[in-house]
């Protein structure tokens, strides 16, 4: 998604006329359904004039693309500032910059890290290089547009506001350096030099175009990856605060002694990607020949992952790498390098089967290893024995003699990259109050059904896509199932909608996320903490329904066979309003949890009709989005139609005369039956329609659209293509391509007098003033025999430019 799009040129005008921040502020707020803070706007203001002073050079085209605030899909990372067009071999580019405002930076002695005032105080932050360079992998990891087109993404850093390079360009990051160039506040003419050497044709936004609206790939799965991981393959990049999590872990590693134990605790949300640093730190660790163990207190994760890397690891291999939090309790202290532990949140007090092993899981692995990294976000604790709280951590570290870091990740690469989603479900579920109170504005595919059955359909369809769909539930129904005798029997039984199915843990239990034809089970939030897929299904069971405007947990609604509140009625005796409080949010949490589990979205369905109801109406918003879309689609196809004989092989939406707004909504369609070969008889300009651009072009006064018929111009239009030109441009048209007539040149096989060419004039000086001594006009194809047309000053007098180039739509 792109904020802000223009070409140079207006974007220029833009930052002239003073109101770029307001133009971009105002796109921000229509695109994003809110707005930002004052610093942010403050710094638009600031770093796009002194990109419009890099872009004053002439050999960058006035055409070229600008895209501002360009939203990297599936995450919540924008990029600042992209500029598009063609290279030396015709071929589409991209420049990517990464804008900053710093003034000063200091060294640090971690990969890719740099220090600087930041917030209000000094911090680590990643390098400049490092930032544009993972977000241009990210571009072409996620976007099937970038690599099936061959876009050529040239990522860089403008640091306008700092004097030395000392830092920045220290040869420490060299690396980095080489594959995005960093640029400061004396290194103006090299930047304009940089994006030359990459951009020699504009194209008005058109690969802008092309990107935004690309095909997304499939998002990775860790799992997936894991032993390609293992072997040493780089398949998950460490971005903005990922990387500054990393990086801090392996230097406190390292670092640790006996003497000088470290704890390290990460705070970080659904989907913030705490299991792939985790993995990450796993893999760089172990090649640095630390003792090191992965460490996870719920089985459905570590039994995926040995799954996948049985065959290629031996048993006892895959054992050492991962182990379950009750391996430690009669551990030799200090005899690990690292434990990393993953969802930490889940850790229990004693061990064991029968809980009756060791005293605290969070002691023993702290005791157990020189250095512990624990990650861990509070709000998924989801059974009465969870532990896993930051003050709990804090308390034995320091009773143990050990040193306490804290950072916490915020980025967002689940739920479609959507922070937005997650405020909402705290604000709906309500767990926390938050400012996200609908859906409005959130890029993530939320559905509400009136059936289980129709849930589960539309699950088991997006499953057939890649196998990364389930269906989930409150454990409110018991495991009937499990045992032998009843293993035909099905668990969670809805008689008004006759839906049956089986809970997952009989046949593949852990591995229910993977096995393709479990798809038809129900899982539960022990066999999906910790794992993801595209879309989950969750059904609300009585556990949690809505009444009066409260949500309200049931606890003697949950399941006799779920241990995950045992002790709760023991509780509840001795202390009635602590019970009550734990019990909430452990439900809470349980369905906060299982309505994060999918990355491009999730499908529900409540047994209560009131509370189905409540989430009916909050989803009016992405419903009526969804109608929308389907209803413009429908429209469109009806439309093309129409349209294809009228306006054959235009793909965008025609309006009738009277429902075109002029620089709006629409542009005017000229029907020139314009030939992009010789003159020909002259034809009679007329508007017969209107036509709406793609979302990465603004309307404007003068902006036509016509099509363009020949191959005299086919390295840059297609024979037969649409596309955005001009009126009556004024400047330089030297090296442009335009629409010229002359009336009084015919040419009998088109039967027009308009053509397309690329525009060259040479002037002569007369008195104060100038004028044209001659004008040619040249074909740019593929095919030879096209010549160039050329107009001396007899013949310059009935020459006239009707329009200039500005994108080729299709």
């Amino acid at each position: 998604m792109i904020v802000y799009s223009s070409t140079k040129s207006e974007f220029r005008q833009d930052v002239r006329d003073n109101r770029i921040e307001e133009l971009i502020l105002e796109a921000y707020r229509r695109n994003l359904g809110h707005s930002t803070s004052k610093s942010e706007i403050e710094s638009w203001k600031n770093s796009m004039m002194y990109m419009s002073n890099i872009l004053e050079d002439d050999g960058i085209p006035n055409n070229t693309g600008v895209a501002i605030e360009y939203k990297i899909p599936q995450t919540s990372m924008r990029i600042d500032f992209i500029l598009t067009g063609t290279n030396d071999q015709n071929k589409s580019t991209a420049v990517i910059v990464e804008l900053k405002q710093w003034s000063n930076a200091k060294l640090t002695d971690k990969d890719g890290i740099v220090k600087t005032f930041l917030g209000g105080a000094e911090r680590e932050v990643n390098h400049p290089s490092y930032q544009a360079w993972t977000y241009a992998a990210l571009l072409e990891d996620f976007n099937e547009a970038v690599q099936e087109q061959c876009i050529a993404l040239n990522p860089c850093a403008y640091l306008h506001n700092m004097q030395s390079e000392d830092v920045i360009k220290n040869p420490r990051y060299q690396n980095y350096l080489q594959k995005a160039p960093s640029f400061i506040r004396p290194d103006a003419e090299r930047l304009t030099d940089f994006i030359k050497q990459f951009i020699h044709s504009g194209d008005a936004g058109k690969v802008m175009f092309e990107i935004d609206n690309g095909k997304i790939r499939p998002s990775k799965n860790l799992a997936d990856k894991l032993l390609s991981m293992l072997q040493g393959n780089e398949e998950f990049f460490m971005i903005d605060d990922q990387k500054l999590v990393y990086e801090t872990a392996l230097n406190l590693a390292q670092i640790s002694t006996v003497k000088d134990k470290h704890v390290f605790i990460v705070e970080g949300g659904p989907g913030t990607g705490k299991s792939v640093v985790a993995i990450n730190l796993l893999v760089q660790l172990t090649n640095k020949r630390l003792v090191t163990q992965y460490v996870t207190k719920n089985a459905a994760p570590r039994a995926v992952y040995e799954s996948v890397l049985t065959g290629s690891f031996t048993k006892s291999h895959i054992s050492n790498l991962f182990r379950g939090s009750g391996a430690y309790t009669n551990c030799e202290p200090n005899i690990f390098d690292a434990l990393i532990v993953d969802e930490a949140h889940r850790l229990n007090e004693k061990s064991g089967l029968y809980q009756n092993l060791g005293e605290n899981q969070i002691k023993e692995i702290i005791q157990a290893a020189k250095s512990s990294i624990f990650f861990i976000d509070e709000d998924q604790r989801v059974t009465w024995k969870d532990i896993g709280e930051i003050k709990e951590i804090e308390k034995w570290a320091n009773k143990l003699g050990a040193t306490v870091h804290n950072m916490e990740l915020r980025s967002q690469f689940r739920c479609n990259g959507s922070d937005g989603y997650l405020a909402w479900l705290d604000n709906v579920l309500q767990i926390k109050e938050t400012a996200n109170k609908t859906l409005e504005g959130i890029d993530y595919d939320f559905r509400v059904f009136d059936s289980p059955n129709k849930l589960r359909e539309a699950i088991l369809n997006k499953n057939k896509i890649n196998n990364k769909a389930r269906l989930v539930a409150g454990y409110c129904w018991n495991w009937v199932s499990k045992k032998p005798e009843n293993n035909a029997q099905n668990d969670i039984v809805i008689d008004e909608h006759n839906f049956a199915v089986q809970w997952n843990l009989t046949v593949d239990g852990s591995l229910w996320i993977r096995k393709p034809e479990s798809a038809n089970e129900v899982g539960c939030i022990h066999t999906c903490q910790g794992l993801e897929v595209d879309y989950i299904g969750v059904i609300l069971g009585p556990d949690i329904v809505l009444r009066n405007g409260e949500m309200v947990v049931q606890p003697d609604q949950r399941a006799r066979t779920d241990q995950s509140l045992k002790g709760y009625i023991t509780a509840l005796r001795e202390n009635p309003g602590a019970a009550s409080a734990k019990a909430e949010t452990i439900i809470k949490n349980t369905y906060r949890t299982l309505m994060s589990r999918g990355q491009k979205g999730c499908y529900i369905y409540s047994t209560d009709l009131e509370t189905n109801a409540y989430f009916s109406e909050l989803a009016k918003s992405v419903a009526y989005k969804q109608k929308q879309v389907e209803r413009t689609q429908a429209v469109l196809v009806k439309q093309e139609e129409i349209q294809s004989d009228q306006y054959p092989g235009l793909k965008l939406k025609v309006l009738k005369y009277h429902e075109g707004k002029p620089s709006e909504n629409a542009v005017p369609i000229y029907d020139l039956k314009m030939a992009a070969g010789k003159f020909s008889e002259e034809q009679q300009v007329a508007e017969r329609a209107w036509v709406e651009l793609p979302d990465s072009f603004r309307p404007q006064e003068g902006h036509f659209v016509t099509r363009v018929v020949g191959e005299s111009m086919n390295k840059r239009i297609p024979n037969g293509a649409w596309c955005l030109f001009k009126k009556n441009p004024g400047g330089s048209r030297n090296n442009k391509v335009v629409i010229v007539q002359h009336r009084d040149i015919q040419d009998p096989d088109t039967g027009t007098s308009c053509t397309v060419k690329l525009y060259h004039s040479e002037k002569i000086i007369e008195g104060d003033g100038w004028r044209h001594s001659r004008i040619v006009l040249r074909p740019d194809s593929y095919i030879e025999g096209y010549e160039e047309l050329v107009f001396d000053r007899d013949s310059l007098v009935d020459l006239s430019v009707i329009g200039e180039l500005i994108a080729v739509l299709g």
